[in-house]
């Protein structure tokens, strides 16, 4: 079993270097990335001046999930500082009005002992609390060494993920029972973490139905209608992903739906050059948001190429198509869409978020298509019949309040943990 963690430590030490020239990579169209690199290796210049409570939340999606736990853990235990770790530039960016200007945020060091125990060091935190599957086997070792209870929380795991766990079983089991505890978000994802060995599986929902609207958001929406116009309809395509935006584009021509706009958001900033490129490409007429000028009537397109927008973008439009459900990449979050009563269409792909998914089309809040050519009829019908939308609406909104709670049962699974303060 040692051996086995020893082997995992090598190949982290072998990937180091390529891990680097990856951020210099990706620095090359985020810029985010080439900044704190110290951090990536575990050294830090602020310095808390309380306890500390840690949560960890790898980027956006994690982060604005983690805001509702993190404003009951201010309002609950104002002894404790709160630092929030990322592993991403634009997790780390995301709604700081959301989060809050006290809380700390830097990055997570890379899964290297000596990285770790830096961190582990310089924070000293007295609980560490993990979003989703940030499974890390180093980290989580050396927590336990330095006797800090680690939970991972709001967590999921896809048949598709567990799979990949089931490969290295001996390495998985042993990294999950030194965990303190694992709380689920729903009964499947728990079955699926207690067959790979973990010994204490709690289910306690999912938090992203309790993410609170950013103030910012009103604002933006003003914004956007202005941008938009009014008579049109709308749809959004949200967090499209490599080879989606070429299928929706090419179906465009053929959408039988006069003066329609399409929002259309790549899901990582650093592609929306890219998509501009394509729309260029194939000849067809778009506005960047980025540009901040209203969308002539003559333009089927708005390239959402802004960041933190996407709440606002749900309350403006008619209908959103989830990305990253129409090829193989396992589907994005539709909760968003659904708190604010916009109908939601997914396509087949969507084991990422396979039980929200269920229950947000039982609930006669989401349609599913089996393949991108079964959005020529879906689309136009739903953009053509408000009565329909408006149920829809309303029963996404319906389905939104009945599974919210998770913030407060997680918050009670922490604390046992939390040691009392001087």
């Amino acid at each position: 079993m040692l051996a086995t963690r020893r082997g995992y430590a090598i190949l982290v030490w072998a990937l180091l270097p390529l891990a680097l020239i990856r951020l210099l990579w990706r620095g090359r169209h985020q810029p985010g990335y080439l900044r704190h690199w110290g951090e990536r290796l575990g050294r830090y210049a602020m310095q808390p001046e309380r306890p500390i409570l840690w949560l960890h939340a790898v980027s956006v999606g994690e982060t604005r999930a983690a805001a509702s736990l993190i404003q009951l853990l201010r309002k609950q235990h104002p002894e404790y500082q709160l630092l929030l770790t990322h592993m991403t530039p634009t997790g780390r960016e995301t709604a700081p009005e959301l989060i809050g200007p006290d809380v700390l945020r830097c990055y997570l060091p890379y899964d290297i002992p000596f990285a770790i125990h830096r961190f582990l060091m310089h924070f000293k935190p007295r609980v560490g609390v993990l979003l989703e599957t940030e499974l890390w086997p180093n980290l989580i070792h050396l927590c336990a060494e330095a006797s800090v209870p680690v939970l991972l929380v709001n967590a999921r795991l896809s048949e598709k993920s567990a799979a990949g766990y089931r490969r290295a079983r001996p390495l998985t089991e042993t990294m999950l029972s030194r965990l303190s505890l694992i709380a689920a978000q729903t009964e499947n994802d728990a079955q699926r973490f207690i067959t790979l060995g973990a010994p204490r599986v709690v289910v306690a929902g999912n938090l992203k139905f309790d993410t609170p609207l950013a103030p910012a958001t009103a604002t933006v929406l003003a914004t956007l209608r202005t941008l938009v116009g009014n008579g049109r309809p709308v749809w959004l395509a949200a967090s499209t992903r490599p080879g989606e935006e070429r299928l929706l584009l090419e179906l465009l021509p053929r959408l039988n739906c006069p003066g329609a706009l399409l929002i259309l958001v790549p899901r990582h900033p650093q592609r929306f050059d890219e998509v501009a490129a394509l729309l260029t490409s194939l000849a067809i007429p778009f506005v960047r948001r980025s540009e901040n000028r209203p969308v002539p009537e003559d333009v089927a397109v708005l390239l959402g190429d802004s960041m933190g927008e996407l709440q606002a973008c749900y309350q403006v439009v008619d209908v959103a198509l989830i990305g990253g459900s129409l090829l193989p990449y396992g589907g994005q979050n539709l909760i968003e869409a659904t708190a604010v009563g916009c109908p939601v269409v997914v396509g087949p792909y969507t084991y990422n978020f396979q039980d929200a998914t269920e229950w947000a089309i039982a609930a006669g809040a989401a349609i599913r298509v089996q393949h991108a050519p079964e959005l020529l009829d879906v689309l136009p019908a739903l953009l053509q019949d408000a009565p329909r939308r408006q149920q829809m609406a309303a029963a996404g909104q319906r389905f939104t309040l009945q599974h919210q709670g998770a913030a407060h049962k997680i918050l009670s699974l922490i604390e046992p943990f939390l040691p009392p303060t001087p």
